[in-house]
């Protein structure tokens, strides 16, 4: 899907020799999460569609990921989501 906006690799390493995947614990929920939405046909789910116009759209399972883990987490407002995304480890 080439009409997304394309996350970095969360196993890129930074400047410094640690990569941010290392900072999450192995039993973090937010696997369980990530690995659950690996599995999903998001097309047959009808996650296929994006706007022509505009900026790129983060892709569906991105976006789904985010919800799921805000929903576990009881932070559902978009806005709390993003500064969320910005600060936590587990969302970057």
């Amino acid at each position: 899907m080439g009409r997304f906006i394309k996350g970095c690799e969360r196993r890129q390493r930074l400047l410094l020799p640690d990569c941010i995947d290392d900072h999450v614990g192995d039993d973090s929920p937010v696997r369980v999460v990530d690995a659950f939405v690996d599995t999903l046909d998001l097309a047959a789910l009808g996650f296929e569609g994006a706007a022509a116009t505009g900026r790129l759209g983060y892709h569906p399972a991105t976006m789904l990921k985010l919800y799921v883990h805000g929903y576990l987490n009881q932070v559902q407002l978009s806005r709390r989501l993003e500064r969320e995304a910005g600060r936590n480890v587990e969302l970057m």
